[in-house]
């Protein structure tokens, strides 16, 4: 049995949409950011910070969804998403994977200034410009190898583009897709994926981000 932990929209969409790529069979508890679940000590044993994912597998929960990805591809590699030790792609993968949490980063301190800071007055327009071109920089980087090839790597798809391809679905919240032609294109060629779609189906309805994009207010 594997079930996972998800809430709408959060860094959980990456595990939903890899376990689809990869064909696995698992159940969904869907939790939601502003009903406190998560905060139980129910949902505290099995991710201490109270967050998403949390994956139950063979018998263990796993929290971090980089450390999930890793641990899917290697513990059922005959999916062929991953570039386990002694690929020649190996360390971009790896690269790959960890640069997802890059742009996270950046999305993080986003979603903080623009959904989880309710009152402006708590808000900074300085730090919402200032992040959004950051993320812009580091959307640059993803941009310069798809406009090349399709996918993340040269061998093609991997799980590493369920990873990064989150994080450019989400970033167009934030940075004008027209920006980054290439990204865009990307962007799309991730959406007509089968599996994709069924995650997305999965998803569940739209609770953190409700707007199609935040644009930083003036000061």
């Amino acid at each position: 049995m594997i079930r996972l932990h998800h809430v709408p929209q959060a860094r959980s969409f990456r595990t939903l949409w890899l376990m689809h790529e990869m064909g696995l069979e698992f159940e969904i508890r869907r939790h939601s950011f502003f009903d406190k679940s998560m905060r139980s000590s129910d949902f505290l044993a099995l991710s201490p910070a109270g967050r998403v994912p949390a994956l139950e597998i063979d018998e263990r929960v796993l929290f971090e969804s980089g450390a999930i990805t890793e641990y899917l591809v290697e513990t059922r590699a005959e999916a062929g998403l991953g570039r386990l030790p002694g690929h020649p792609e190996r360390p971009d993968w790896l690269e790959w994977l960890h640069f997802a949490e890059t742009i996270g980063q950046h999305l993080a301190s986003l979603t903080q200034q623009h959904i989880v800071l309710r009152e402006d007055w708590m808000r900074s327009p300085t730090v919402m410009r200032l992040e959004a071109k950051r993320l812009e920089k580091v959307l640059e980087v993803v941009e310069r190898v798809v406009a090349r090839r399709d996918w993340l790597l040269p061998s093609g798809f991997s799980a590493v583009d369920t990873n990064v391809g989150y994080g450019v679905m989400i970033a167009r919240r934030f940075v004008p897709a027209d920006l980054l032609p290439a990204v865009a294109a990307y962007h799309d060629r991730l959406a007509a994926r089968p599996a994709f779609r069924r995650a997305l189906a999965e998803d569940g309805p739209a609770e953190l981000y409700t707007r199609a994009f935040y644009e930083a207010p003036d000061d």
